[in-house]
């Protein structure tokens, strides 16, 4: 993992690696590795909460565990900026990794794909195809959508095309106080 920082090496260590080969065709099997996916997401997730670096809650969508919805957020000028956040498990998974999305950042940059799929082709796809089938969500998380949002959050906050809740609710909350009385 040439090229990560100590930080992102050190939490990568700390992730469960997972063992069973298996998609969701894959009946048992499959049943077995989504139990170890809940593994490694709870040890992240406390791993994050033990360093102070909450940043995401996410559950499966559906009882065969190959939807994933959640929220996930950055914290970009002392100012908390959420996203929701939902993936499909591929058929060819865990050989293909999920396609993160984004929906509510779809069209605002260029690092992302229709639908607001976060573009992580050029550094986690060779990553992931090294390390199948060891890796699983948590990992997709860690090492793909946690730097694409370190990367493109400030981006986006700074050329005005994510505004915070609070920049959006302040316009509307005046033109009606500025409304006059009926």
């Amino acid at each position: 993992m040439e090229g990560w920082d100590k930080g992102t090496k050190s939490t990568v260590g700390e992730i469960p690696l997972l063992s069973t080969r298996a998609g969701p065709r894959d009946g048992e099997a499959w049943r077995q590795r989504l139990k170890e996916e809940y593994r490694a997401l709870i040890a992240y997730t406390s791993v994050n909460k033990a360093k102070d670096n909450d940043w995401f809650r996410i559950a499966a969508a559906n009882p065969e565990g190959t939807r994933w919805e959640g929220t996930c957020w950055y914290v970009h000028n002392l100012r908390r900026y959420e996203f929701p956040l939902q993936f499909d498990i591929p058929v060819a998974y865990p050989q293909v990794a999920p396609e993160i999305e984004l929906p509510t950042l779809d069209g605002k940059t260029h690092k992302m794909y229709r639908g607001g799929k976060i573009c992580l082709t050029v550094h986690f796809k060779p990553l992931w195809a090294k390390n199948c089938p060891r890796f699983g969500i948590a990992h997709a998380l860690c090492l793909g959508l946690a730097p694409w949002l370190a990367a493109e959050v400030p981006i986006l906050v700074d050329s005005g095309m994510v505004k915070h809740k609070d920049d959006e609710a302040a316009p509307a909350e005046a033109s009606a106080s500025a409304a006059p009385p009926s």
